[in-house]
C-alpha cells in the first residue's frame, strides 16, 4: 500500500467513518427538480427505447478522446438525479476513486473508481438527462416497487404490455442480466467503453453501480444468473465508496492529475473511442 498523509481518511471517509451520514434519502424532501427527472425517466424508458440507444451508441463512433480528458469534459454537467452531492462531476469521480486509493485497493478498481461516471458525457452531446442518469432497472417485464419514485412508472406504455408487464417478461429465469435490457444510460455506455481495458470485476462495477433495485433492494434476483451472484460483492465493494465518499472534502483535479494519467497509462491507449 502506498503512504498518505494522516488526514487522507478523514478527507475520504469509507462507510464505517461516514455512518452518520445518510445517503439516498428520497422519502425526506428532495428537490423538485430529483422528482421531476424520475417522473421523466419512469415514463419514458420502455424496451424499445433502450434498444434503439444501444445500438445508436454501441458502436463508440462519436468522439476519440483520452480518459483525463472525458473527466474533464463531463465537469460542464450538473446531475438532476442526485439528491446528495452538489460537488461538481469530477470532483465526486475523484473523492470515489481517492478513498479507494487509501484504503489500497487494486490500482484497476480505482481507476473504475476515477471513470464510473464518464458515461454521462452522454448528456453534453444532446441526450436528456432522464435517459443517462439516475437508478437503473430492468426492460422488458415488469417494474418492482423497490425502484425509487416506482409509482410513476404506472404512465410507462410497457407496464401495459400483456407481456413486458409479467414478472419474468421476455425473459427466462436465471437468464443472467448480460441478457437483459437495463433502461438506458452511463452504464451500460461507460460499460461498453472500457470493457476491451478493464479486467471483469471492474466491468461489473460499472456496468451496474447504479441497479440499486437489485444490489440493494433484492430484486431482480430471479433474472440473475449465478455468475451475476458470485460477481455482486464486486459491485457491492465498489458502491460503498460511490456512496460514502459523498464530503465537502473538495478534491484538487491539477495536484492529482498525474498520478492518475500514469494509472490511465498502465490500462488504456493515449486516446480510445466514445
Amino acid at each position: 500500500m502506498e503512504e498518505w498523509d494522516d488526514d487522507l481518511k478523514h478527507r475520504y471517509p469509507t462507510p464505517e467513518s461516514a455512518s452518520e451520514h445518510v445517503f439516498r434519502d428520497y422519502a425526506a424532501e428532495v428537490r423538485p427538480s430529483v422528482k421531476e427527472f424520475y417522473r421523466l425517466n419512469h415514463v419514458n424508458q420502455t424496451h424499445a427505447f433502450a434498444t434503439a440507444k444501444r445500438a445508436e451508441y454501441g458502436g463508440l463512433n462519436h468522439a476519440v478522446m483520452g480518459v483525463w480528458e472525458a473527466m474533464e469534459y463531463l465537469n460542464e454537467l450538473v446531475d438532476d438525479s442526485d439528491p446528495d452531492t452538489d460537488a461538481t462531476q469530477i470532483e465526486h469521480l475523484l473523492q470515489t476513486s481517492e478513498a479507494m486509493r487509501a484504503d489500497g485497493r487494486p490500482r484497476w478498481m480505482i481507476l473504475a473508481g476515477a471513470m464510473h461516471d464518464l458515461g454521462k458525457i452522454l448528456c453534453l452531446w444532446g441526450e436528456p438527462q432522464w435517459a443517462v442518469v439516475g437508478d437503473t432497472y430492468p426492460l422488458g417485464c415488469a417494474f418492482s416497487d423497490t425502484i425509487v419514485f416506482s409509482e410513476y412508472f404506472a404512465d410507462n406504455p410497457d407496464a401495459q404490455d400483456p407481456v413486458m408487464g409479467t414478472t419474468y417478461g421476455i425473459y427466462e429465469p436465471g437468464c443472467g442480466f448480460d441478457n437483459v435490457t437495463l433502461s438506458w444510460g452511463h452504464d451500460e455506455y461507460i460499460y461498453r467503453v472500457v470493457k476491451d481495458y478493464l479486467p471483469l470485476e471492474a466491468q461489473y462495477m460499472l456496468r451496474y453501480h447504479s441497479f440499486y433495485p437489485w444490489h440493494r433492494e433484492g430484486a431482480y434476483d430471479h433474472l440473475a444468473s449465478d455468475h451475476d451472484r458470485e460477481m455482486l460483492q464486486w459491485v457491492l465493494a465498489f458502491n460503498q465508496y460511490d456512496l460514502y465518499t459523498k464530503t465537502d472534502h473538495r478534491p484538487d483535479p491539477a495536484e492529482l492529475r498525474p498520478y492518475y494519467e500514469d494509472l490511465i497509462a498502465e490500462f488504456f491507449p493515449p486516446t480510445i473511442r466514445w
